[in-house]
């Protein structure tokens, strides 16, 4: 076993972390919605038709903000046919899941959900299929006093007060040849900068995310930033950046490397972000909206090949992943790359809430369970805001077929002043125990305060059958001594231990 240290100084910060990172993603898809955060005859029902249960886990969970409605769905979604009296709403069928959407559930529906839970809404708009005209309407029927046409509309539904919902998202993914009403970078371009400088006069208060690359592998990725972002960088406030992986056959090392490619797939759009400004001489900073991210372990060919199998069904069991703890561990270095680089990215969402690529699984009309990715989120979402120390790793690396230089432990180190908190995260990606020095500067341990392993013994373990077998437990793996910190890793674990300061 080699020596491992990590170095880190309350003086050397790399960022502030906005709560907006712990965001998670509702899309029409699957039973996302319906029998997921939705089912009126579920003995948990609110009296809005939302279950009570899976309201508590995302509580739990820590989660802060959603974005909605999709996703691919969104590009063939018309807000209008989900609001008003629901049994006068239009049973439609969503071209991107070969669904049927009912609309029992639209926009207004959402906000009571987001209201009554204390859920930030993340709004997208259609530039698929969508008109300027729809997205304008739709930032008038949101966000308008009353006295016009949409937001008298809004308050004939029940809804006088505006919600002000300050994010926006044009559009999804439309770099993407799947998506319905894909665009070249170019057109793209040209519609999100007149639609964002429409929405922007309706409300002048909102921003602006235009879609970035849908993942780090695209063709066109780059040339594609380069090109939207010179024609809307003065409507824009964020780009988007959306990343799964999987790859489980690349073996566990290769697996669990590919958040490296997340770190360098940030630091390249943020390049192209600030070229764009320099050449503008702006004094405006572009932030990144991480809003789609997860491990996606089902094939998109397995998915599809189901989807032509089972068509137009309503809320269908589609792409309902199980997480094993190995897919938690390269969650939990996705989600700590996040934190790492926040001093740009400002809003992550996991994909997705519920039953597809979720943390979060239900029954219909039973109960809920939840998946090991769930722990990971929840320990650093509960325990995770604060300044993110620019930690230094100094031990081994091991390399793959994709990777060099790849740490055998990567980490996160977060400090919270008010409190005297220090809370450092681990992920072992070896197959034995490690041993880490943890060498403070300027920050004096005290004592420990809480520990938390998340492990298995077979590093393939869902919980599936035993919904149980896979959650986070305290352990004693933490030895102070002098103002340091030593910390024991169990073979492939995540770990977390919260530290009080003098």
């Amino acid at each position: 076993m080699e020596q491992i240290r990590i170095v880190l100084d309350k003086d050397y910060i790399l960022g502030d972390v906005d709560r907006r990172l712990f965001g998670s993603f509702v899309e029409h898809m699957g039973r996302v919605v319906y029998t997921g955060i939705y089912e009126k005859d579920h003995p948990t029902a609110d009296e809005n038709g939302f279950r009570r249960d899976v309201a508590k886990r995302v509580k739990d969970m820590g989660v802060t903000c959603i974005r909605y409605p999709g996703g691919n769905f969104v590009s063939n979604y018309h807000w209008m046919d989900g609001i008003g009296p629901a049994e006068k709403r239009p049973k439609k069928r969503d071209l991107a899941w070969k669904s049927i959407e009912t609309n029992e559930v639209g926009i207004d529906e959402f906000m009571k959900w987001a209201n009554t839970y204390d859920l930030e809404p993340i709004m997208a708009v259609n530039l698929g299929t969508g008109t300027l005209q729809e997205a304008v309407n739709l930032v008038e029927y949101c966000n308008s006093t009353v006295g016009s046409y949409y937001s008298d509309l809004r308050a004939e539904n029940g809804h006088k007060d505006p919600y002000g919902i300050k994010t926006w998202c044009l559009g999804n993914e439309m770099d993407g040849e799947w998506q319905i009403g894909h665009k070249t970078a170019a057109e793209y371009g040209r519609i999100a900068h007149e639609m964002g400088k429409a929405m922007k006069l309706m409300d002048p208060s909102i921003q602006l995310v235009v879609c970035g690359s849908s993942m780090s592998r695209n063709a066109t990725f780059g040339t594609w930033e380069r090109e939207v972002l010179s024609q809307t960088y003065e409507e824009a406030d964020y780009i988007s950046l959306h990343q799964y992986y999987g790859g489980q056959e690349k073996g566990t090392a290769g697996f669990l490397a590919q958040s490296l490619d997340m770190e360098r797939y940030i630091d390249l759009v943020c390049g192209i972000a600030d070229l764009e400004k320099t050449k503008r001489k702006s004094k405006k900073t572009l932030e990144i909206s991480f809003d789609e991210w997860g491990v996606w372990s089902t094939s998109d060919t397995e998915v599809q090949k189901w989807v032509e199998e089972h068509p137009w069904q309503s809320a269908p069991p589609l792409g309902e992943q199980i997480y094993s703890m190995e897919d938690a561990l390269l969650f939990a270095s996705m989600m700590m790359v996040l934190l790492r680089k926040c001093s740009r990215v400002k809003i992550g969402c996991q994909s997705l809430l519920t039953n597809i690529s979720s943390c979060i699984m239900t029954e219909k009309g039973g109960g809920t369970w939840v998946q090991p990715i769930y722990h990971v989120f929840r320990m650093i979402a509960c325990y995770g805001a604060g300044q993110v120390l620019d930690a230094r790793y100094k031990g081994p690396h091991y390399d793959t077929s994709d990777f060099t230089e790849v740490p055998v432990v990567d980490s996160l180190c977060v400090y919270r002043e008010e409190e005297q908190m220090l809370t450092c995260y681990f992920v072992n990606r070896t197959g034995i125990r490690q041993q880490v020095e943890l060498e403070t500067h300027g920050l004096l341990a005290q004592e420990v305060a809480e520990t938390a392993v998340l492990t298995a013994k077979d590093i393939k373990q869902t919980n599936y059958e035993d919904h149980e077998a896979v959650k986070p437990y305290p352990a004693d793996f933490v030895r102070l001594q002098q103002g340091k910190a030593v910390v024991t890793l169990e073979p492939y674990a995540f770990q977390m231990v919260r530290i009080t300061l003098k």
